[in-house]
């Protein structure tokens, strides 16, 4: 199995803050990889220096066999290395399918002088439904973005990335927010997804990430503390004295 996504040693200090330390870690084909972790671990810093949006002291990031560590955030959505963020990104002023079919364009390597004619562009219109059905969202194509509940934004969110072909996906805590059932409903959309799109998950959701994820680590202080299957992290004791608890009892896979 060729690896599509290699952290190699990647480190990154904010003045005295070390927020990764020496951190590698892998995401292969068909794979659902989930990095968990209190609040302060390092986990979006760690997403920022994946998608671009911060560079590494020091460190490799290899994707699809190409060293991108020093490469834009738009270079690597282009080769395929797309990410969500914790707080929604969307325009309001635009319907659904609109803000998918940005993401189509950008893809297709389009001009974003008219961002209104996105959406007629046959070829556009066809990958951003595909995308807004892929996570149950295609009868709500007309509807302003404005008028969304939370979860329907969280899942526009991730039509939009999936509008750009992605090899990989960066989900960081697309759960958040979310009631149960929200929660529940964008976990079912992603394990139809997992085994055709490899997703890197971070995620506070203990029940969605022990249904989703082939392989879990642990970051603590900017540093992985373990790595290994679900039932190798649930048993863990280091692991649930220092972050899991009752949580991997309550969990189900």
């Amino acid at each position: 199995m060729t690896t599509l996504l290699m952290v190699e040693h990647l480190k990154k200090k904010f003045g005295a803050l070390v927020a990764t330390d020496d951190v590698s870690l892998s995401l292969n084909p068909g794979e659902c990889h989930a990095v968990i972790g209190p609040n302060g671990a390092g986990k979006t810093t760690l997403i920022h220096q994946l998608s671009g949006k911060l560079t590494p002291d020091s460190g490799r990031i290899i994707f699809n066999g190409a060293d991108v560590t020093s490469v834009p955030p738009h270079i690597r959505a282009h080769a395929g290395l797309m990410r969500s963020f914790q707080i929604t990104s969307l325009i309001p002023g635009f319907t659904v399918l609109e803000n998918a079919a940005l993401a189509a364009q950008a893809r297709a390597g389009s001009s974003f002088r008219f961002f209104r004619p996105a959406a007629r562009d046959q070829a556009v219109n066809v990958a951003a439904l595909e995308a807004l059905d892929a996570v149950g969202l295609a009868d709500r194509a007309a509807a302003m973005a404005s008028e969304l509940s939370h979860g329907e934004k969280r899942a526009l969110e991730l039509a939009v990335a999936l509008a750009g072909r992605p090899k990989a996906l960066l989900l960081d805590e697309p759960m958040a927010g979310m009631g149960r059932e929200e929660s529940r409903a964008l976990t079912e959309v992603l394990v139809d997804l997992r085994h055709s799109l490899p997703i890197l998950l971070v995620e506070h959701d203990m029940e969605a990430v022990f249904a989703l994820a082939d392989r879990i680590s642990v970051l603590v202080y900017g540093r992985i503390v373990a790595s290994g299957t679900p039932d190798q992290i649930r048993a863990d004791p280091v692991v649930r004295d220092a972050y899991l608890g009752d949580e991997a009892d309550a969990a189900v896979l």
